[in-house]
């Protein structure tokens, strides 16, 4: 009886390693990303500053700027910062964290406009298309924060326990995104 125990624990202790091994190889694979992000951010001055730009890859042609340079400019300033709003969703353990959506929504249509030929402004009626996500995620928060206040008021915790409590904590990446489809 004494072996199996030494020996459940043995595989605990295992398990607890390679999670916390893989937690700090993740964990400085985004450090290290975010802290290239000055560097990505100028990627866009190795674009020529024509109409046209052809690499072995693709070819793409300016369409609304008349120049790829300030094609690349403008979509490195909305995808950098929607790439950061990304990693804090996802690695954000506050109730409000959902909140967050609202700007990721709103630098996805912009880099989806950014390419649309007809298109000469990005920033152009965004609000609009926003207003139907914000009107669920909005009342949403606002709705959590109240419970979180009644609680407060009617019971003895803390913030952080009422925090604790409302976290929704999926093991997962794909568990994250599964929780919203």
């Amino acid at each position: 009886m004494h072996q199996k125990s030494k020996k459940v624990k043995l595989e605990s202790q295992l398990t607890d390693k390679r999670k916390l091994d893989k937690s700090l190889i993740i964990g400085s694979i985004i450090a290290t990303f975010i802290a290239t992000t000055p560097f990505l951010f100028s990627l866009y001055e190795n674009v020529p500053s024509t109409k046209t730009w052809e690499t072995f890859l693709f070819t793409y042609t300016s369409g609304g700027y008349e120049d790829v340079n300030i094609v690349a400019w403008t979509l490195t300033g909305k995808l950098i910062p929607l790439l950061l709003l990304l990693i804090w969703f996802f690695t954000c353990r506050h109730w409000w964290y959902h909140a967050i959506l609202v700007p990721i929504v709103m630098y996805s249509w912009q880099i989806i406009g950014l390419f649309k030929e007809d298109l000469s402004y990005v920033d152009e009626l965004q609000l609009i298309y926003l207003l139907p996500i914000m009107a669920i995620i909005i009342p949403s928060i606002y709705l959590v924060r109240a419970q979180m206040f009644n609680k407060l008021n009617t019971v003895d915790k803390s913030m952080e326990d009422l925090e604790e409590e409302f976290k929704i904590k999926p093991t997962t990446l794909w568990g994250k995104i599964k929780q919203y489809f």
